[in-house]
């Protein structure tokens, strides 16, 4: 079973930075992930907290590959350059 644990790290006007664990029996990956504001709210309408987005996000991304591949550090808009998809799916996961 995957445990994905999302912590608010940082915060201002217009950025929301979390620090996220995906955790699979022993072994755990961690990653530093920032979330405009203004893509927040394009994408949930605010329908979910930002630390449950970045929890589905994690979601999405777990679907469609391990948690090693998953960058280290990123924003979360790069995830549509690699899954153009997610835009469309990521409302299914709230």
């Amino acid at each position: 079973m995957t445990n994905i644990v999302v912590q608010s790290l940082d915060s201002n006007d217009e950025l929301l930075v979390f620090r996220v664990q995906v955790i699979e029996g022993d072994s755990q990956t961690t990653h530093k992930v920032e979330l405009s504001k203004d893509e927040y709210q394009s994408l949930t309408d605010g329908k979910v907290s930002p630390e449950e987005f970045i929890h589905c996000s994690f979601e999405f991304l777990l679907e469609r590959e391990s948690k090693e591949s998953i960058l280290s550090s990123f924003n979360i808009s790069v995830i549509s350059r690699y899954f153009p998809d997610y835009g469309r799916e990521i409302i299914n996961f709230f």
